[in-house]
């Protein structure tokens, strides 16, 4: 996912960072509003992660949040059919 993709879909998401990662405060959330560079930067902070490491995590994090939304989305769909 890109960075204006992130930044995009940050609502939807920023719900479930904190299930993900509970290190993140939830000062961090607010103040990361969708920057990816800014969330590699505080995933690095908290846990340590190395830069590669913080973008396959958010990166696989996010395309699997993506993936299930879609998902619920698509059968809420066929049951209103």
């Amino acid at each position: 996912m890109n960075s204006d993709q992130f930044e995009g879909k940050w609502k939807q998401l920023k719900g479930t960072v904190k299930q993900k990662w509970g290190k993140l405060t939830d000062d961090d959330l607010l103040t990361l509003t969708g920057k990816k560079d800014e969330f590699i930067g505080k995933l690095q902070e908290r846990y340590g992660y190395s830069k590669e490491q913080a973008v396959r995590e958010a990166d696989e994090w996010a395309a699997a949040t993506h993936e299930e939304a879609t998902a619920t989305a698509a059968s809420a769909r066929t049951g209103r059919l």
